[in-house]
């Protein structure tokens, strides 16, 4: 059997209608388009939270974060569940992490940090320390020191190159591609590889971009938060939708330097002639923050709530061999389902503990018989939860929660609130709640969310009534 390298690419809150071929105005993502028409397009694609950090934990770990208690950033971290790094470690492979961290308030001696849970090189920011968020253009201890009590908040610390600092000043995206193609270019042809690639892009704050590529765009600069200037929070409120001049061109624009420096990942593979040996997948953590300028089309909500906006995100899949150029799969997929399919590609034996699917045949079948797809999907986060039956939806917020108040402050989004039916097949907007006329149906979501809720250890209360 002949094992593929595996080249998995995340991006950071990238909105769902964010690609050109999707026809948004104003995109330009060719390399994206590149792989949806020489691969496959999961439209009904999901991670495990609307927001990172669990989010994070649950695609590497191909387990439901809840499991060990990941339901939001307070208690978000990795586990102790090996990560598809470790599997694909043991059976050969060459591991390599480069980009954005964040699996809770991590330290480089956490086991968040790529060199303790798999990942024999890699080259990392670890985000728990800096609010989540990586400067787009500073990491160096000057940096550090020349924005004081900014630093954490504006994320310039130096990355990491496994146990060690590293320092430099220069636009993170394209340092991150760097990195990762050096790995790949000493890696192809002695033993399969397994590449992440976690982009920090497009995450707040967009507006950090280099001199020239604001000059090309006619983009102004603008300053750095530093204390004195405003309280934080009253600065990051002005620095968000609608408030930022040119908000959506800077957003816009990291994401063409984001899909730029993927498209030097496959040319990278392409020139080596590796191409035909290598499954690319890209996806993003959760999804777009339209308060940070992403556009999540058609979908309702956005990062931070669990309506689709918030967790149904871009996933694309090219496995020469097995996806269909240029097909649609409908039925919905997970980011839990790569650490299985992963494992499967690379000959290890089914894992009894993955809460994913091996997702070759899905993609071999180039989305047909989607209709009729019974999977069943949970999402939790304490104060809102969802499950996903075939094309029903129940989502259950408690809106007078205090973390539900936050986000509806802070983030400018919509919570929900209560119990909301929807049929996804023809409403994908979740426009019209069904609850109160389809009564049996939301009891036997509910009923099933609770049997998954006490099959994970977690409190079996639903937190609002019909």
């Amino acid at each position: 059997m002949t094992r593929p390298n595996i080249l998995l690419i995340i991006s950071d809150d990238h909105g769902y209608a964010d690609r050109s071929s999707m026809g948004t105005p104003g995109v330009r993502t060719p390399t994206l388009d590149r792989l949806a028409e020489e691969g496959a397009t999961c439209s009904d694609a999901y991670v495990t939270a609307p927001i990172c950090s669990p989010s994070r934990a649950g695609l590497i770990t191909g387990r439901y974060q809840q499991r060990w208690g990941g339901l939001w950033f307070d208690s978000a971290h990795i586990g102790t569940a090996p990560t598809i790094a470790e599997r694909l470690r043991e059976a050969g492979y060459a591991t390599g992490y480069f980009g954005k961290v964040h699996y809770g308030d991590e330290t480089s001696a956490d086991r968040g940090a790529p060199p303790h849970h798999g990942f024999d090189e890699s080259f990392y920011g670890l985000a728990g320390q800096s609010m989540g968020r990586l400067h787009y253009l500073h990491h160096s201890a000057d940096s550090v020191a020349d924005y004081g009590e900014a630093a954490e908040a504006m994320g310039v610390q130096p990355f990491w190159s496994g146990e060690d600092p590293a320092e430099f000043d220069g636009f993170t995206t394209d340092e991150i591609a760097d990195r990762a193609v050096d790995f790949i270019q000493r890696r192809i042809g002695e033993t399969p590889f397994f590449a992440t690639v976690a982009f920090n892009a497009v995450h707040n704050f967009c507006w950090q971009l280099p001199d020239s590529e604001l000059a090309a765009r006619g983009l102004d600069a603008h300053a750095d938060w530093h204390p004195g200037a405003s309280e934080y929070l009253d600065w990051y409120d002005g620095a968000i939708s609608p408030n930022l001049p040119d908000g959506r061109s800077f957003y816009l624009a990291q994401l063409e330097l984001m899909d730029r420096a993927i498209g030097r990942l496959l040319d990278t593979l392409d020139i080596a002639g590796a191409a035909s040996d290598t499954i690319v997948v890209y996806l993003t953590d959760n999804g777009g923050s339209r308060c940070n300028y992403g556009d999540n089309g058609d979908l309702r909500g956005t990062k931070y709530t669990l309506w689709e906006g918030g967790i149904r995100v871009p996933f694309l899949v090219r496995w020469p061999g097995v996806t269909e150029p240029g097909s649609t799969i409908a039925q919905p997929v997970s980011a839990l389902d790569l650490a299985a399919t992963f494992a499967a590609a690379a000959g290890l034996p089914a894992c009894v503990e993955d809460d994913g699917d091996d997702l070759r045949a899905v993609l071999t079948q180039g989305g047909a018989d989607a209709a009729g797809c019974e999977r069943e999907l949970h999402w939790d986060c304490g104060w809102q939860w969802a499950v996903r039956r075939g094309g029903w939806k129940l989502l259950s917020v408690a809106g007078d929660d205090p973390t539900a108040a936050y986000v509806r402050e802070i983030e400018h989004t919509s919570t929900g609130d209560g119990l909301i039916l929807t049929d996804l097949t023809g409403d994908p907007g979740e426009r019209d709640n069904l609850a109160a006329r389809r009564p049996r149906l939301v009891q036997e979501l509910r009923e099933a969310h609770q049997r998954w809720q006490a099959e994970l250890g977690l409190p079996v209360e639903p937190p609002v009534s019909p």
